[in-house]
């Protein structure tokens, strides 16, 4: 049965949330908002709330899990980004970008792309999302809160509660988020592909 934690959007409670990065330390899979929509999110080491993603979402090997990382030291332990890729993340962070690059030997083989050896990384503009990595003190894997079968993301904690608390530790619930999914740029080949035109504005990259 899934906790349920109500936490203020603006000034998130720094007791509640200590008590879901503890969760999380302890292997907890849970839900909680972003600058775009909810997103499922677990430790970077932690195998099986990763493949209870993969079961929640039905996913396969060839998804781009994306690294929710608090600032661009941390982005830059995981992935590969050269001068030209760099300002041009820079300029469009912290926002509701995701950015496919090359991965570092930081990254679990099992999280990157099979034959590419990319992984998804994001620095989100959202209060309560910056206030659990900046106490976790490190990276969120995570996947859009996206159920098999359905066209938008679930966008209630109450909602997520309701239907998945028999597969999630915890839901963190700061209020209404969107329902439209990060923008996906693709700097893999040292050019930027969009992959996937969602909430961050495309036409920067275009």
């Amino acid at each position: 049965m899934a906790k349920y934690f109500d936490v203020h959007p603006q000034t998130p409670q720094t007791r509640t949330i200590g008590t879901v990065v503890d969760s999380l330390r302890s292997g907890a899979l849970i839900a909680y908002p972003t600058d775009s929509c909810f997103a499922l999110g677990c430790r970077l080491g932690n195998h099986e709330a990763v493949e209870r993603i993969k079961s929640i979402r039905h996913l396969d090997d060839r998804h781009h899990f994306t690294l929710v990382c608090e600032n661009f030291a941390q982005l830059g332990q995981f992935v590969q980004v050269d001068n030209d890729v760099f300002r041009a993340i820079k300029a469009s962070t912290p926002g509701s970008y995701t950015f496919i690059l090359p991965a570092t030997r930081e990254v679990p083989r099992r999280l990157m792309h099979p034959k590419k050896k990319t992984v998804g990384v994001r620095i989100p503009d959202h209060t309560v999302t910056r206030a659990l990595l900046a106490e976790l003190g490190e990276p969120l894997v995570s996947s859009t809160l996206l159920l098999p079968d359905e066209a938008e993301p679930l966008t209630q904690g109450w909602e997520i509660k309701e239907r998945l608390d028999h597969v999630l530790d915890a839901v963190v619930d700061s209020g209404d988020c969107g329902t439209e999914p990060t923008t996906v740029v693709d700097f893999s080949s040292g050019e930027a592909e969009i992959i996937r035109r969602g909430a961050g504005d495309p036409s920067r990259f275009e």
